[in-house]
Parts: structure tokens; sequence; C-alpha cells
């Protein structure tokens, strides 16, 4: 892989991480409100797939959708001014934490609703396919999805007219709360997958380097006109499902060796309404950004420098997006009404 791409998947999950984190401290301070779901954990699986895809390839994500912005190349000011329910945002502060919309980049909208992400996504599959464009649709989606019927429609409609769209179920095991084990008959996700004759991987969701190969061989695969396929990334979410979760219905020991080879190797106990710090995290082992960085480090793609360098200049970047979200304007009532009329009965493809 070249040196670029490694350095680059590298400094977007530095960014995501130190994001998330300077959000969770916002939402403490009353800076930011309603729901919010931060991906701390994860970035391994929005690094390695979004790096994979090309700038016209389309993106439709769900609820825990900051990274998966951040890595599509969103400035982090407008993430944040989003968050924060500003004008500069994403969708001019009227879509939160959880519906962020960025059509210049073919950010095609994170979605509140469980299994929302799917119908969406094969729609507009079946648009690119109707007009015959090369171009494929990215379908992100939680392992709580999987039950939701939408779900299910979804996969038969694409398996049946060969859309080009590729799932990615990022299954944090957990869904809101529940283990999957517990409500799914089938846990394995990917195995549900072959009733729709739908070709399906299960691969580590913590190493950004199997996540960026699978996904691109299967973009290479629906590009020859292979139709839909499905990847599910084993990963793991290190805060609770929401700022309002504080995760206590997860055993310790299961923080502290997620896999054999213990990629994530934590031990964070939740015994209290309280969340790790990042210098909790840290002391706790490695995770799948640590693993990343001694992968590149003993590989010697780059110097213990060259990421202490990294880090100080994707705070910088966090640092300026909040000071940037304080100081922007509220969104008005006049604007609000001017987007709801909006291309009204002119909806279009981007």
């Amino acid at each position: 892989m070249e040196r670029e791409t490694l350095h680059r998947m590298l400094r977007d999950m530095l960014l995501c991480r130190a994001f998330e984190e300077r959000a969770a401290e916002e939402y403490s301070k009353g800076n930011i409100v309603g729901f919010l779901h931060l991906y701390p954990g994860e970035e391994a699986v929005a690094a390695g797939v979004i790096n994979a895809a090309g700038p016209s390839d389309y993106i439709v994500s769900n609820y825990r959708e900051h990274g998966h912005a951040l890595v599509r190349g969103t400035p982090a000011r407008e993430v944040m001014a989003e968050l924060f329910g500003k004008a500069t945002g994403m969708s001019r502060g009227m879509g939160g934490s959880m519906h962020m919309f960025d059509p210049e980049r073919r950010f095609m909208g994170g979605y509140a609703i469980v299994g929302q992400t799917c119908p969406i996504a094969v729609g507009i599959a079946y648009a690119v396919a109707m007009r015959g464009l090369p171009e494929v649709v990215i379908c992100f989606l939680g392992d709580g999805a999987v039950n939701q019927g939408t779900f299910h429609e979804s996969l038969n409609m694409a398996s049946l007219w060969r859309l080009p769209v590729l799932f990615v179920c990022e299954n944090n095991h957990y869904a809101i709360g529940t283990e999957i084990h517990r409500h799914s008959a089938v846990p394995e996700v990917f195995k549900r997958v072959a009733a729709y004759n739908i070709p399906a991987e299960k691969i580590d969701g913590m190493d950004v380097l199997k996540v960026h190969e699978a996904t691109k061989h299967a973009l290479e695969r629906i590009r020859r006109g292979g139709g839909p396929q499905f990847i599910e990334c084993e990963t793991y979410r290190y805060r609770g499902h929401s700022m309002a979760d504080p995760g206590t219905y997860r055993p310790a020991v299961e923080l502290k060796a997620y896999q054999s080879w213990d990629p994530i190797a934590a031990a964070i106990r939740d015994v209290e309404f309280k969340y790790p710090t990042p210098e909790e995290l840290a002391e706790v082992g490695s995770d799948n950004v640590k693993l990343f960085v001694d992968h590149l480090i003993d590989g010697e793609h780059l110097a213990a420098a060259d990421v202490e360098e990294m880090k100080q200049d994707v705070q910088k970047i966090v640092d300026d997006a909040v000071q940037f979200a304080l100081q922007s304007a509220k969104p008005t009532m006049d604007s609000a009404m001017d987007y709801l009329n909006h291309a009204h009965r002119h909806e279009v493809l981007m």
C-alpha cells in the first residue's frame, strides 16, 4: 500500500478520535444538546472503507456518522458547528448529530431511524443503475439494524436487481444495549446475508488495513457488474450507545480482551455514571488506532515523532472547530422555512 494512503488513514483515525472526545467534553458543558452517539473504538471502519472509495461514490450513514463525515472530507468546523446547532454547520444547524448531509462530497446523510440507511442506499443505487453510471453506493449500518424489515427488504431488492451497493455492517455487538446473541438467532450477520444470494464476508473491523483491503476488493467486484456486496466489520465501541448510556451492561473482562490476539486490550470499568477520559483509554492498552500506529512504526513507514506531530495537528483542527462553532450564529426560523420548501417537487440525484 502507498505510504501516502497509510499516513492519510492514520490521520483520519486520529482526527476522528480527537474530535469525538472533544464532542463529549462539549456535551458535558452544555454546548451540544440532544442525542450524541460517539465513535471511539470504531475508527478503523470509517478510515478503511471510505479511503477505499472513489470521490464520486455515494456514502449513506447512520446516526453514528461524525467520523464518516470527517473521513469523507467534510471540514471539522462544519461537523462541529452542526453538533452545536449553528447555521454554519453541515445541515445549517437543523440536523444536529444524527442528520448531517454534505451533497458536495456525496455524503448523503446520517439517519436516526435504525435500518433506515438500507432503503435509502438501495434507492440511490437504483437511480445509478438506471442511468448506467459507474458509481457505487456505500451503505453503513449497525448490528441493531439486521432485525429490521427494511434490512431484509433492501437486501432482497438489491440482489434481485444487481444494484451497485456495498453494505457495511459495523458490528459492535451491542446495538443500543443488548448483546447480539440475545436478540438474533443467527448472531453472525454475514451468514444471514446468504439468504439473498449476496457475497458476504466477516472481517476484523479493528484492523484498518484489513478493512481497506476487503472494501477495495468488494468495490472492484461491484464495478465489474458483480452486484451488491456485504462486509461485516467486527468492531467495538468504547463508550455507551449514546451520551445518556454509561454502558455498564458490558462485562469488564470483555473490554479487557476482545479477540484472541487482544487488539483492544481495554479494561474500562463503568461502575459509575462516568465515561473514560482519553487519558484513561490510553492507560488501559492498545486499540485500533494504536494497533495501526505500531504497525506503521514497526514497518518504518513513519517515526514516533511523526505520530506526535500528527496528533498535534489534528488537535489544532479540533480546537479550531470548537471555536468556530462557538462563534457561529444560530439558524433563524425564516431560514428553516426556506430550507423546508427548497427544491420541493424538484428533487434530483447529485
